[in-house]
């Protein structure tokens, strides 16, 4: 069975580049846009655990992974249907645009 999953990635510049590109090369992956690809990659199951258990063991052997490198994976649930992301590797950063809506007070600041 294929599922279809897009990955975003992060390594900085000293990442393991020419390793992963090879990886994404051999999956026939579309670039998307910078640290972004889309492919169609093979599996037993089609469930969102499985995919991602199956893709990081896969990666982890052919890629050399630093502490600060990031991977998230995103596809459609085989299970329910519903979109999934998560990161293989790394974790969330504070986003670039976070401070840019100024939101109005909720209430008054009170101090005991």
């Amino acid at each position: 069975m294929n599922v279809h999953i897009v990955i975003s990635f992060d390594f900085g510049l000293k990442g393991d580049y020419s390793g992963f590109y090879s990886w994404l090369d051999e999956h026939n992956a579309k670039e998307c846009g910078n640290g972004l690809a889309a492919l169609t990659y093979s599996v037993d199951n089609t469930s969102f655990d499985q995919v991602y258990n199956q893709l990081k063991s896969e990666i982890q052997e052919k890629i050399t992974l630093d502490k600060t490198d990031r991977i998230y994976m995103i596809m459609k649930d085989g299970e329910d249907g519903n979109m999934k992301g998560k990161f293989l590797f790394g974790s969330r950063k504070r986003a670039p645009w976070e401070g840019f809506f100024i939101r109005e007070p909720s209430s008054a600041d009170i101090f005991e």
